[in-house]
C-alpha cells in the first residue's frame, strides 16, 4: 500500500483556543506537516478557498459561529479535501450534523496526539495515496455510474457528481464488491483504515445516507446502495 509523505502535505487548523492550537500545530510540524492556523471559521474558509490545503482540522465551537456551518460552506464552495472535526464528548448532535454537512471524520476532546495523527494519516492516504497512484485508464462502471479512480470523479452521463474523497472511496469499495453484503467493520477498515467501534459505525451510517443523496435517483427508496439488515450494506448486483 502507498504511504503518505508528510512533508508534502499542508494542513489547515481552525481552532480558537490558542493553547490547544499551538500544541497541535507543534505536534503536527514535528511529524513533518506544513500547518496553517486560523482562529476563526471565516478566516479558515477564506484561507481554504484561496490556498486549497490538503486537509482541514475544524473545531466545532468557534467565536464567529459553528464549525458545522463552516464545514457546509466549504462543501458548497466545492472544496473537496478531507475535513476532520473536533467536538466535545457531550455534543453528539454536533458529530452527526458535522458528518451530514460534509465532514469526513470527527474526534472528541480530549484526544491523544497519537490517535489524531493516525486519523489524519488514514484520511490523507485515502484521499491522496492510493487514488493518486491509480492508472488513468482504471475506470469502474457500476449501475449507471462511471467511477474514474485516477481522478476521483464520478459521472452519471454528462453530469459530474460532487463527491468528497471519502465518499468516493466509500462508493468505490461498495461498487468493487457489487452484490456482496459488507459489514460496517469491513467498510470502516477498507475506507477509513482503522478498527470499528460503536461511534465509528454510526459514522458509516451517516456517510451512506449522504452518499445516497448524491447517487440515488430517489434517496428515500435506494436502488443502488442497499441496506442489509443486521449486517451492513450492499451495492446492488
Amino acid at each position: 500500500m502507498t504511504t503518505t509523505n508528510q512533508s508534502k502535505f499542508h494542513i489547515l487548523l481552525i481552532e480558537d483556543d490558542d493553547a490547544v492550537a499551538q500544541s497541535l500545530q507543534d505536534g503536527l510540524e514535528r511529524e513533518g506537516y506544513a500547518v496553517t492556523w486560523k482562529p476563526s471559521g471565516q478566516e479558515g474558509v477564506n484561507f481554504a478557498r484561496e490556498h486549497n490545503p490538503h486537509l482541514i482540522v475544524l473545531d466545532v465551537r468557534l467565536p464567529d459561529g459553528s464549525g458545522v456551518d463552516f464545514c457546509r460552506e466549504m462543501r458548497h464552495l466545492k472544496l473537496r479535501q478531507p475535513i476532520l472535526m473536533l467536538t466535545v464528548q457531550r455534543d453528539e448532535i454536533d458529530k452527526i450534523l458535522g458528518l451530514e454537512m460534509g465532514a469526513d471524520d470527527y474526534m472528541t476532546k480530549p484526544y491523544s496526539l497519537r490517535e489524531l495523527l493516525s486519523r489524519l494519516r488514514a484520511l490523507l492516504r485515502r484521499a491522496y495515496g492510493e487514488l493518486s497512484t491509480t492508472n488513468s485508464g482504471d475506470i469502474l462502471y457500476a449501475a449507471d455510474l462511471v467511477l474514474d479512480r485516477a481522478s476521483g470523479q464520478v459521472w452519471r452521463g454528462s453530469e459530474l457528481l460532487n463527491l468528497t474523497p471519502i465518499e468516493f472511496r466509500l462508493l468505490t469499495f461498495l461498487a468493487q464488491n457489487k452484490g456482496q453484503a459488507l459489514t460496517r467493520r469491513q467498510i470502516l477498515d477498507a475506507v477509513w483504515g482503522y478498527s470499528a467501534d460503536v461511534e465509528s459505525e454510526r459514522t458509516i451510517n451517516v456517510h451512506v445516507r449522504r452518499l445516497r443523496e448524491k447517487v440515488e435517483h430517489n434517496p428515500e427508496e435506494p436502488a443502488i446502495i442497499l441496506t442489509v439488515p443486521g449486517i451492513g450494506y450492499r451495492f446492488a448486483g
